[in-house]
């Protein structure tokens, strides 16, 4: 009979490998008996996927797993579960701490284990703050550093560390002798709600050190992903310190797309992050995503604005979903919003409001009605089949 309830589970990601590599030492240090599992994605180019499953005194096993389907990730998560139904069957493991390759992201890994029948317990994510800014900055292809995870893998640098980084609820923080308050200040604003825990060393007299603890203190897969959800994701406010600043920029009237889409290179260059959600005149039914990092935007429509559906499809629609859109109504437009938020250091929050502001309908377009918005050219279509 299999025993997965029994067997907790801690995922811990990050591409700053050396952070990630001493956050996991810090718990195969202070819960004894726990066991690591890693998949090396290095040698996916030839073909297969190195796994290791160890503890506190080294490997315990070895093994290759093929690709799938050509993709990397695809036999890790093939891989995994079995490996930690293993686990949970011999019995005696107190925690099983999932070590993420570098460019692997929490997500789809916490919902694998998950729907494997297992409980994540805690996602950690392993962070060096005199990295931060590095990284965000890089708009790198994966493949370039060789951390890509399948041939047909597309991601940058900068927007797997922000994914990486914003899911997790804990952020395991190195002692950087690099990192000077600017370089923290950055890591607070981006992700002001994640509990941060200094790796640093075990608690006195044999107590569970605060990485510990977290790794075992309860995480929601389906919270998690609904977060991340433009809809309801829980943005940064504004804040200013240290030199770093994050601006959140709301308003109720649509974008012309054609300003817009002019005006999307110095947007996406203005801050070393940006995210949230807008809409357009022209598509005036369609939620859609802004997420920059790196110098690079994505823009995705991530559904229907709740405004635009029958009353009798709500039912349908999550609570969470509900209860953000009530948040936020407007007596003409409903939960159609422009919700944008930019961090960096330096920041210029005059220019990028003059920006934005320039980008919205005029008072005489806003007055022509959506007959005419909808008329507009439509600027965004090669953008958002891409």
């Amino acid at each position: 009979m299999s025993r997965r309830a029994d067997l907790p589970v801690v995922v811990v990601g990050g591409l700053h490998a050396d952070a990630r590599r001493a956050a996991v030492a810090r718990l195969l240090a202070d819960v004894p008996g726990c066991v690591v599992l890693h998949h090396d994605l290095a040698t996916a180019t030839a073909g297969t996927v190195v796994r290791t499953v160890r503890d506190a005194g080294g490997v315990l096993s070895a093994g290759e797993a093929p690709l799938v389907d050509d993709c990397a990730c695809c036999a890790l998560r093939e891989d995994l579960v079995p490996e930690l139904e293993r686990l949970a069957d011999a019995g005696g493991t107190p925690l099983a701490v999932v070590e993420l390759w570098d460019s692997v992201e929490p997500r789809a890994m916490a919902e694998a284990v998950t729907a494997g029948g297992f409980t994540v317990t805690g996602v950690i994510t392993a962070v060096d703050p005199a990295l931060v800014l590095p990284y965000l900055g890089n708009g790198d292809d994966l493949a370039e550093g060789g951390l890509a995870a399948a041939a047909t893998d597309r991601r940058t640098v900068a927007d797997t560390f922000a994914r990486q980084l914003e899911y997790a609820p804990v952020l395991a923080v190195a002692d950087s002798p690099e990192a000077d308050d600017e370089d923290r200040e950055l890591l607070s604003q981006l992700h002001p709600t994640a509990r941060r825990v200094p790796i640093g060393h075990g608690d006195p007299a044999g107590a569970p050190s605060a990485l510990a603890r977290e790794a075992l203190a309860g995480f929601d897969v389906e919270a998690a992903a609904a977060a991340q959800h433009p809809a309801c994701a829980l943005l940064p406010a504004e804040a200013d310190a240290h030199g770093v600043a994050t601006f959140v920029w709301r308003r109720h009237r649509p974008f012309h797309p054609g300003r817009l889409y002019a005006a999307l290179e110095d947007l996406t260059c203005a801050a070393a992050r940006s995210r949230g959600r807008f809409w357009l005149a022209d598509k005036a039914d369609a939620l859609l995503h802004w997420d920059a990092a790196g110098g690079a935007l994505c823009v995705e429509s991530a559904g229907p604005w709740l405004a635009s559906l029958p009353d009798a499809a709500w039912e349908l629609v999550p609570p969470v979903r509900r209860a953000a859109a009530a948040l936020d109504w407007h007596p003409e437009h409903g939960d159609r919003c422009q919700h944008l938020v930019f961090t960096s250091p330096g920041l210029d929050r005059d220019g990028l409001e003059r920006l934005l502001e320039s980008c919205l309908l005029t008072d005489a377009e806003y007055a022509a009605g959506r007959d005419a918005w909808r008329r507009l050219p439509s600027a965004f279509d090669t953008l958002l089949e891409a």
